[in-house]
């Protein structure tokens, strides 16, 4: 009886003191935006005290290793994005495993990368830069943010798909290969929509595709690259997660205010301005969707190249 009692005490009492959510990013991106919106609202809306830590350190691990090994009770929770299902593609040492370890809450966010070229480059789609590729195999270059970087592993993908060969150059910075490709030292490159897509309204750059399954509604002239390679989408996703045994009374409670949070077109605005889709999904549609993700990079680590570290 006692035994059965406790869960629901837990959910009832919860939370009694300030929850942390820790970002493995820096202030200002969109997952730290992300974060912040949940921490402002839960405060404003339920009253509960929530702050956001930025823990960066070791590409993104000393975040997801303080929340993986706290204490299962809730206040601690980890604002998870894409390194959690490359990371092991990454690093030769991950000191968590991100299916065993944490107890996924709610999928917070989901945007796709924009397919860029410089002007100059003769190709004005997907199916002319391929035809390309082919004729000149190895001698077109793409920038990434580095070796197993998401928007590496998204050319890689592209490559693999269309059966290119394509030659990688990465860089420390994700913005250094935009400004070098900008500059035209590089031909294309997988990016951010929020840092580029300003540049190709500008014209200094141009947007052969997205990478979700169906075109954005932030930018719906431009076609998704599932339109020539079905089956293509790469999405850089953040979620919220929590220790792997959070009582699961807890875990529920967290995601029905996540979700509630991402309803309402005044919390979701801005994270969806740069072309980004709020979701507030299930811990079960979070926890699959981590899975498939992770499954999708190590069938792709079996074919390609990545220096780990």
């Amino acid at each position: 009886m006692f035994a059965a009692i406790a869960p629901a005490l837990a959910q009832d009492t919860f939370p009694t003191r300030p929850i942390q959510i820790i970002v493995p990013t820096g202030p200002g991106g969109g997952t730290d935006t992300a974060a912040r919106l949940l921490a402002r609202v839960f405060g404003e809306r339920l009253k509960w005290q929530v702050v956001v830590v930025n823990r960066l350190g070791a590409g993104t691990r000393m975040a997801g290793e303080s929340v993986a090994k706290a204490a299962p009770d809730g206040y601690n929770l980890l604002m998870g994005i894409n390194a959690l299902a490359t990371g092991p593609l990454v690093y030769e040492s991950m000191p968590y495993d991100a299916l065993r370890d944490f107890a996924p809450v709610s999928l917070v966010l989901v945007v796709p990368y924009l397919f860029v070229v410089h002007p100059a480059l003769p190709a004005k789609s997907v199916k002319e830069l391929i035809a390309l590729a082919r004729a000149r195999p190895g001698e077109l270059s793409y920038a990434s943010a580095g070796s197993g970087a998401s928007n590496h592993l998204s050319m890689e993908l592209l490559a693999s798909l269309a059966q290119l060969k394509l030659n990688h150059v990465p860089y420390k910075f994700g913005i250094q290969g935009v400004v070098d490709t900008m500059a035209g030292h590089i031909p294309m490159m997988m990016t951010t929509m929020a840092s580029t897509l300003p540049q190709v309204r500008a014209g200094k750059l141009r947007a052969l595709a997205v990478t979700s399954a169906k075109r954005d509604p932030a930018a719906p002239d431009i076609p998704a690259l599932a339109e020539t390679l079905p089956g293509y989408e790469v999405l850089f996703w953040t979620g919220l997660l929590a220790p792997a045994a959070t009582p699961r009374e807890i875990v529920l409670k967290l995601q029905r205010e996540t979700a509630a949070v991402l309803r309402e077109p005044a919390n979701a605005k801005p994270l969806v301005a740069d072309g980004g889709t709020a979701v507030g999904s299930t811990p079960e549609e979070f926890g699959a969707f981590i899975k498939a993700d992770t499954d999708k990079w190590a069938r792709l680590a079996k074919t390609i190249a990545i220096n780990r570290e």
